[in-house]
Formats: C-alpha cells, structure tokens, sequence
C-alpha cells in the first residue's frame, strides 16, 4: 500500500458543522483490507432533517451497509454529512436514496445498501431501501436489525 496524505482529512482538525448535505465533504482513506471481503456497517439511530413542506423535523434510524474495495468513509466526515441534513428539507424517499448514492459515487465498494427506518409523522412510518445491486457472495450480510413499525396493534 502507498503512502497516504491524511492531512486533508477533517478527522484532528477543527471543523464547522455543514449547513447542507451540498456543503458537506465526505472523506474517504485507503481501505487497508481491500484484499478482503468483508461489511462494515453503520448506524445512525437518530438522524434528522426536515419537512419539505411544513419545516417540521423528521426522524429515521438509518442503517448504512457496504462491501468496501479500495476505499472506507472515514467516520468523522459521515457524522458531519448526517448532521448537515437538521437543517435540510427533503422528503425520506430522497434524504435516503440521496445519502446512498452519494456513498456509493465516493466509495466505489462492491456493495452498498441503507435502510431509512423513517418514524411516523402523519400516522404513517416510511421505510425506504436502496442498494447499489447484488451483495457478493462470499460476504456475511446480516439483517439490519430494525423491527418494522407495528404502533400499537
């Protein structure tokens, strides 16, 4: 593996919180495993943005999964990107599709899925599923773990 510059990382350095998920920079650092399948997952049990329409906040429990091959998101930058979305309004549907895309585009892994475990507002929860095509085969790829919305029934 080359050298790697980590100095333009946001990772040990000071930063602002991005006011949109269009100002918010994505690192991502050398994958010292790429010889290896394997998922790298992450959870975000407490995302946020807003309502397109009313400006009201919506809440999902985010589920982010990939095959990396040549490249990780780097942590601290993906925390930064989530916290860009509080202020940003955006239906589920495109906060969640928009969030794996962009991952996707940056990343370049084998496989990537995010589930958006979308909170009821209106009395109706909207899960939303996006995968960038079929999972290898050689890969563990356990449930994500979310229980679907079941209220009160």
């Amino acid at each position: 593996m080359t050298a790697f510059d980590a100095s333009s990382l946001q990772l040990g350095h000071e930063t602002i919180y991005p006011k949109s998920p269009d100002e918010a920079r994505l690192d991502r650092v050398p994958n010292p495993q790429a010889d290896t399948l394997y998922l790298a997952r992450f959870t975000v049990p407490e995302f946020t943005s807003l309502c397109p329409v009313t400006g009201q906040p919506d809440f999902a429990h985010l589920v982010i999964d990939y095959v990396p091959k040549d490249w990780l998101v780097e942590s601290k930058s993906l925390k930064l990107y989530m916290t860009s979305f509080r202020n940003h309004g955006a239906f589920h549907e495109d906060c969640t599709v928009a969030i794996g895309r962009r991952l996707a585009d940056l990343l370049a892994p084998h496989w990537l899925r995010i589930g958006g475990y979308w909170y009821p507002r209106g009395g109706i929860p909207i899960d939303v599923f996006w995968q960038s095509g079929e999972p290898p085969k050689a890969v563990w790829i356990p449930d994500q773990g979310v229980a679907s919305y079941r209220g009160r029934g």
